[in-house]
């Protein structure tokens, strides 16, 4: 009995067969890394300033619709609470 929970400590799922498998999993990550790197491509600078304007134009749109949500709910909250306490 003693000997097969001994064995079974030491089957393919134990940390021994893991850390005897790390040094291929690292080889085989930095190889991935390595074919994968090649695919990367720098973007053209017509790219580049086509992403940038559309990044601040949506920036601008969203303050500006922020800005009017929040005016609107401050208006509302201000005439909601003088009605309340104006009785």
């Amino acid at each position: 009995m003693a000997k097969s929970a001994i064995m079974e400590r030491f089957d393919d799922n134990s940390l021994v067969a893991k850390v005897k498998a790390w040094p291929q999993r690292a080889k085989s990550f930095y190889s991935d890394v390595r074919t994968e790197m090649r695919k990367v491509t720098t973007p053209s600078r017509k790219e580049v300033q086509g992403t940038t304007t559309v990044v601040i134009i949506t920036v601008f749109l969203f303050g500006l619709y922020f800005a009017v949500i929040d005016k609107v709910l401050g208006t509302s909250l201000d005439r909601l609470i003088k009605f309340l306490t104006h009785r």
